[in-house]
């Protein structure tokens, strides 16, 4: 290696780029991620951020799992209640305002607020989303 050339990789060609230019993933490594249909059965805001709703889902587990979500701002957490949203369970817990995330709820960013990415119809609370 010649001493103007740098040790860390270069981006693959463009053909191993996606049209918005993210890296791509083969199926393989999407497979890694489990989504699962969770339904929330609590949500109370967080006792120490204004942004965040702390949620109790069902995802299939002898236990339901606590999730905290930036959106407050456009959901009333009684309102939550019921839904069934895609979860990301294989996510490391992590702690928001001193609070632990037992996974990610996903969701959109639409014109008038954030919209939880929920399913239509019935599935039962830990169906694998695939």
């Amino acid at each position: 290696m010649s001493p103007n050339e740098s040790e860390t990789p270069k981006e693959g060609p463009a053909e191993e780029r996606g049209p918005s230019g993210p890296a791509l993933v083969d199926i393989g490594e999407f497979a890694r991620i489990e989504l699962k249909t969770g339904r929330v059965v609590a949500a109370e805001p967080h006792p120490d951020a204004d942004r965040l709703v702390v949620m109790k889902v069902d995802v299939g587990e002898a236990v339901p799992r606590q999730i905290v979500a930036g959106i407050l701002k456009d959901w009333e957490p009684d309102d939550l209640v019921g839904r069934t949203l895609v979860v990301v369970c294989n996510l490391k817990p992590a702690r928001l305002r001193g609070v632990e995330s037992q996974g990610m709820m996903l969701a959109v960013r639409g014109a008038d607020r954030i919209w939880p990415v929920t399913i239509e119809g019935e599935a039962a609370p830990g169906t694998r989303v695939t």
